[in-house]
């Protein structure tokens, strides 16, 4: 039996903030509920089938990127009738409140996650730390984190620097250490670049066996918004719900970055740091052939004036 799908009909874009979440309450109370969490926190649930996606995102991101200013989740109720949790952070807190800890205390006491066949955590960067520290609520779930954090403990991540004013965060209560969250989960996907070496180390912290790293070259430390930009995160996702997300299916997806121009300038910026200018200059040339770019016109010209000097 298909899963119910939900006629979700909203205009988010263009909204203030509380224009924005004043939609996004109505819209939750009609399909399943609203909470605030605390003071900078929210939880919005809508209910259709019995398949579950729980994200974390970031309000001002949601609002920026999203198609539609929607939370990521909506658009697989309204087309593929899964049921939805979204958790919304208003700042850069990496979830850690204890609200947050309390919500999920409750849905595990009350065996929420039971209801659902799949289950499946995502978020990426502080939100990917955060689908894979909570997940444990879900013995089974799937994960998937795009460039998450492992923690931010200082005695543990000392050595990234990037988030010296968040180490102030409790990192040692409750939820805390992601990689240990993730031992009960039926499988995990941390998607990294490994060019981003912070985030290699992040990611080489998820050591478990059910842990599989999926790297991405040169996409950036910016993964949810490279794989949108590739037409691939959503077939990530769709994967992942139906238990055939693997690393060689990832591989396979990857091969979108041939038709990624930020992937391609990347890539011939390394060949040529590298001095590996004819490859450098048949991307350039590729790129060309599929239209004029203002970089691999002046890359390349470049190239060949090197090249006859």
């Amino acid at each position: 039996m298909k899963d119910p799908q939900l006629t979700i009909e909203t205009d988010l874009t263009d909204l203030s903030p509380n224009d924005w979440f004043a939609q996004i309450d109505d819209i939750c109370e009609d399909f399943g509920f609203f909470e605030q969490l605390g003071c900078t926190h929210f939880a919005g649930f809508l209910e259709a089938g019995n398949k579950l996606l729980v994200t974390f995102e970031n309000v001002e991101d949601i609002r920026a990127h999203n198609p539609d200013a929607e939370p990521r989740g909506f658009a697989y109720a309204r087309h593929d009738g899964w049921s939805h949790l979204a958790i919304f952070s208003m700042s850069r807190s990496w979830f850690r409140d204890r609200a947050v800890y309390d919500f999920f205390d409750r849905l595990s006491d009350d065996a929420f996650f039971e209801d659902f066949e799949t289950v499946v955590f995502h978020g990426a960067n502080e939100c990917g730390y955060a689908a894979a520290a909570f997940s444990v609520v879900a013995p089974g779930a799937t994960v998937i984190a795009l460039s998450p954090q492992a923690t931010l403990d200082a005695s543990v991540a000392g050595w990234d620097h990037r988030y010296r004013a968040h180490r102030r965060l409790d990192f040692q209560s409750r939820y805390g250490y992601a990689p240990d969250m993730v031992e009960g989960a039926d499988a995990v996907f941390i998607a990294y670049d490994p060019h981003e070496p912070m985030d290699a180390i992040h990611a080489g912290l998820f050591r478990n066996s059910n842990v599989a790293l999926m790297p991405a070259p040169l996409l950036g430390r910016q993964l949810a918004r490279s794989f949108d930009r590739m037409g691939i995160h959503d077939v990530m996702i769709k994967l992942a719900m139906d238990g055939s997300l693997d690393k060689k299916r990832f591989a396979q997806l990857l091969r979108a970055r041939r038709y990624d121009e930020p992937y391609m300038r990347n890539l011939t910026r390394q060949l040529v740091a590298q001095g590996h200018r004819d490859l450098a200059c048949v991307i350039c040339e590729y790129m060309l052939r599929r239209g004029q770019n203002a970089f691999f016109t002046k890359t390349l010209s470049g190239l060949r004036d090197k090249s006859a000097a």
